[in-house]
């Protein structure tokens, strides 16, 4: 029987030399894999009270969208700085080579809603970090976070665990 790490093919040296890159599309692209992949990453939710389905730039879209149809809620985007058309608020976060900025519409969520944020992947976690304060400027009460794929070694669930989330992930793969 497969599972969803079956689905995922790695790349290597991409987008840079000694980087083993972890290739969701193929999962995406497999209707049973990508079907497992939702079910797993919304089953440690089931019972609770979710609102809002917040997915993060890029491939967190597709996995939020499918989770939000899943449950019948709506689907919040955070998205790279610039690139939403409203009034916004922003967090900037540190990344492996720089710093970026996340963006989320400043009427996205209203306070006391619940969410759950979703992503394909968690490295360093500071993509997830800034979601989450940005989420908890707007006053909403994150449920938990769920990945697909988990870096350990790179330590993103360990921040997420000592800012008080949840996080579940479906698979993990060693290295970079």
């Amino acid at each position: 029987m497969k599972t969803v790490k079956d689905y995922i093919r790695t790349i290597a040296d991409f987008p840079h030399e000694g980087i083993m890159f972890r290739d969701v599309t193929t999962l995406f692209a497999d209707p049973r894999g990508f079907r497992m992949a939702i079910d797993q990453l919304l089953h440690p939710w089931a019972g609770e009270k979710i609102d809002k389905i917040v997915g993060l730039e890029a491939r967190g879209f597709i996995l939020g969208g499918a989770i939000a149809h899943q449950l019948s809620k709506g689907f919040v985007p955070i998205r790279k700085k610039g690139k939403l058309p409203g009034q916004t608020i922003s967090q900037a976060y540190k990344l492996e080579y720089g710093e970026a900025i996340m963006e989320i519409h400043d009427d996205a969520i209203q306070a006391g809603e619940k969410v759950l944020i979703v992503d394909d992947l968690l490295a360093t976690g500071g993509t997830c970090g800034a979601a989450i304060q940005l989420i908890e400027r707007l006053g909403g009460d994150i449920v938990g976070c769920s990945f697909i794929v988990d870096l350990p070694e790179l330590g993103g669930r360990k921040l997420l665990n000592d800012l008080g989330m949840d996080v579940n992930v479906l698979c993990e793969f060693e290295g970079a």
